[in-house]
């Protein structure tokens, strides 16, 4: 009990010092609430138009894409974006809280209609679900200043990374192997829940560098205060996307709307808000393929 009361309290101490104890949403946010656009919500499908509500799984420990504020509400651009997607079909938002691994699942189930969670659109998971993509995102890693651990120099280093990402699965792997198949020490991987905590592990210095989705990597840095700066560029680019059932009516449909939201500049103006206007695609796409 003394250990397990010892955990929650670093774990806690931890979330709080860069990106989980936020007061809520950026300065000079309002939010985007666009008129009903009835060519587009004439043609959201039948049983979503009947119950007048989108239903969306997210995971709230990926900021600035969708977290927690301070009084427990799930906020962040994917949330703000998502909302005015279903603002233009005449529906209302219903977000529901899931753990990141059960919100594919759950879309296939019909238990949800779309993830709204931070997911890469790759390859691999188009095979088994269509993703509206709604920004250009890549790798990136933060460190304290005066590291010199970066991906181009992580031999031998640790790194923090919330678990499940690509960071985790895919990259890290790959350069831990390369590590060892040149003689040198691998890379001493710490996997967290929340993308707060793997930054805060750095600022704290038990690790020497955050490796993650670009915008996440902004975020932790321009809230860190001057104790992360970025550590190389952007690498092996990939949009983040929402994904819906395979073959569904919903993908084109939430494609055609995001790209409403992209004409009239509202789309814009959500990223502006969030920092994240070097992310703006310039048209919506569909797996990667703009609309016919």
């Amino acid at each position: 009990m003394a250990a397990a009361a010892l955990t929650a309290t670093l774990t806690l101490g931890l979330a709080g010092c860069v990106t989980n104890d936020e007061s809520g949403n950026p300065e000079g946010w309002s939010e985007i609430k666009p008129a009903i656009v009835p060519e587009l919500a004439a043609q959201v499908p039948e049983e979503i138009r009947a119950r007048e509500i989108l239903r969306i799984g997210t995971n709230p420990t990926f900021a600035p894409a969708e977290f927690k504020d301070s009084y427990g509400k799930i906020i962040g651009f994917d949330i703000d974006l998502a909302r005015a997607m279903a603002s233009v079909l005449g529906l209302n938002l219903d977000v529901q809280e899931q753990d990141f691994s059960l919100i594919l699942p759950s879309i296939s189930a019909g238990a949800v209609d779309l993830g709204v969670s931070g997911f890469t659109s790759n390859e691999e998971r188009r095979k088994t679900y269509d993703f509206i993509d709604y920004l250009d995102t890549g790798l990136q890693w933060a460190r304290r200043p005066g590291n010199d651990a970066s991906s181009d120099n992580f031999c031998g280093k640790t790194v923090a990374v919330q678990r499940n990402t690509v960071a985790d699965t895919d990259d890290l792997p790959i350069k831990h192997q390369e590590c060892l198949d040149r003689g040198l020490p691998g890379i001493n991987k710490l996997a967290y829940q929340d993308a707060g905590t793997a930054a805060t592990t750095v600022v704290l210095g038990r690790a020497d560098a955050l490796a993650a989705d670009s915008p996440v990597s902004a975020y932790a840095v321009n809230r860190s205060e001057g104790k992360l700066e970025l550590a190389g560029g952007i690498y092996d680019s990939a949009p983040f996307g929402f994904p819906v059932p395979k073959d569904s009516e919903l993908g084109p449909l939430l494609a055609k709307t995001l790209q409403y939201l992209i004409d009239n500049g509202q789309y814009q103006e959500i990223l502006k808000t969030w920092g994240l206007e070097d992310g703006a695609l310039k048209s919506a796409t569909l797996n990667g393929e703009e609309l016919k």
